[in-house]
């Protein structure tokens, strides 16, 4: 099967500097789709100037350590976007060993403190240090929030952003007690202490389940991932077929407990009688490789399963594009990056009906969903007889792209400017009024009248430009 040269998904830049000065991150007119690509085609609206808008982006991880995953690639796009619009960004993180306890990049200063848990307790006490210097908060809450409603003042526009409901994940990792207790956190005290700010999730089955499992109370915004830019891919990164293998599968991800890639290895054992030269790539790291190594091994998949780990973004995406069909198993996602990435590059997905990748997977269009009470190699079988009409495979990549190209970096930054400076975004936002008596309250996380900031001893809008401010001040 021939496939069409397709972009390459650029990689984070590494810190660089340009007479004494931090580097200015690339220009946002490159994560644009080409023109002809569908509703994207247009040109974004950045939004709203944000100058001198102080603000902190709170994720658990940054993009660049080892267990990093879609939520810090939102979490940095964004904070770039946002630096890009004139804002002061600080970017508060947990620390990897080796990491830099402060750095730039982007212009963005990104200040790293504590491991997995005890980053949540210091990153409390930095922000009551430094309470009073930020107008507005992003607060990212990976299954626990860090909370700082409670520490900022009240001016401060806080902003919870929630990608899935974690509930049951907690299962996965914890205890029975410290699971109950984190699915408490995650619903009782986070909806109360969040119920008068702003928040965002990534789609509207994430939106639905923290209504439903939740009791979420606060105004919930949808603001969608965006997707890899388009760039050529070189004919020479094209693997053969005898590397790929006919059909060739591929899973992109994080080799973590809750995507059960095992499920996707399984698959090259069920369909391996029918299809002899079948292959599944596996890419991507985690502590679930040494696992998906020893289920190779006892099943006899040498010669059908390759677990590639980490590659670069070059080679990772000629093994995605040379695949037929992206698989996912993941029973938790928001949204689904990988499914966005591979349709961009014309590959189709199989997923399970869950929260997330019902959103990101249009059934029957741009892949398949397994649905309650189905098995997912019968899925994958019946994709792959479906792919094997050359007329029905060419209209369903040409849907995967025209779908990958409604989403972009630029639209979703432009979006978050407009929801941290009060403005409307997109359609408006579900208010909850349907699960709690009398209107949403406008109370500390949501300033009247939208956010003002005082610079220079002037109050400013975070449109205005520095000559206004400073004609402002000295009236």
């Amino acid at each position: 099967m021939a496939f069409q040269q397709i972009p390459l998904f650029p990689e984070f830049p590494d810190p660089g500097r340009e007479g004494g000065r931090t580097a200015p991150p690339p220009a946002a007119e490159a994560e644009r789709p080409e023109e002809g690509d569908g509703p994207a085609a247009a040109r974004t609206d950045a939004g709203p100037r944000l100058d001198g808008l102080r603000t902190v982006m709170i994720n658990w991880r940054d993009p660049w350590q080892a267990a990093a995953g879609g939520a810090e690639e939102y979490a940095w796009r964004i904070s770039r976007h946002l630096a890009e619009r004139g804002a002061v960004v600080t970017f508060l993180t947990s620390r990897d060993p080796g990491q830099a306890r402060v750095e730039t990049r982007d212009g963005i200063v990104i200040r790293r403190m504590g491991g997995k848990f005890t980053v949540y307790p210091l990153v409390v006490l930095w922000l009551l240090l430094w309470r009073r210097e930020f107008h507005a908060a992003l607060d990212c809450m990976n299954g626990i929030p860090f909370f700082s409603r409670l520490v900022l003042p009240r001016r401060t526009r806080v902003i919870s952003v929630v990608h899935h409901v974690h509930d049951v994940q907690f299962n996965a990792y914890f205890s029975r007690p410290l699971a109950w207790f984190g699915r408490f956190v995650e619903s009782a005290v986070a909806s109360r202490v969040y119920r008068n700010c702003p928040t965002v999730t990534v789609s509207e089955s994430s939106r639905r389940a923290m209504r439903g499992k939740l009791r979420w109370r606060a105004p919930i915004t949808v603001i969608h991932n965006g997707s890899p830019p388009r760039q050529p891919v070189a004919p020479d990164r094209f693997l053969n077929e005898t590397e790929t293998g006919s059909p060739a599968l591929v899973s992109l991800g994080r080799l973590v407990v809750q995507k059960r890639v095992s499920r996707i290895v399984d698959i090259a054992r069920d369909l391996r009688e029918d299809y002899p030269q079948l292959r599944v790539h596996v890419v991507g790291r985690g502590p679930e490789s040494a696992t998906l190594a020893e289920q190779i091994e006892r099943d006899g998949l040498h010669d059908h399963v390759r677990l590639h780990g980490f590659l670069p973004e070059a080679r990772k995406n000629a093994v995605l594009a040379g695949s037929l069909l992206h698989v996912t198993a993941s029973e938790f996602e928001g949204w689904g990056l990988t499914v966005i990435e591979a349709a961009g590059l014309g590959v189709p997905t199989v997923a399970f009906d869950v929260d997330g990748l019902r959103d990101s997977v249009r059934h029957g269009e741009t892949g398949w969903l397994v649905h309650e009470g189905q098995e997912l190699s019968d899925v994958v079988a019946a994709a792959l007889r479906e792919l094997s009409d050359p007329v029905r495979a060419a209209r369903i990549r040409r849907a995967c792209r025209a779908w990958a190209s409604r989403f972009t970096w630029e639209r979703s930054g432009a979006d978050m400017a407009r929801l941290i400076t009060g403005e409307t975004v997109g359609q408006p936002a579900d208010t909850g009024r349907a699960d709690r008596s009398g209107p949403p309250v406008v109370g500390r996380c949501a300033p009247r009248g939208g956010l003002r900031v005082r610079l220079g001893g002037a109050a400013a809008e975070p449109g205005e430009t520095p000559p206004a401010r400073a004609a402002k001040a000295a009236r």
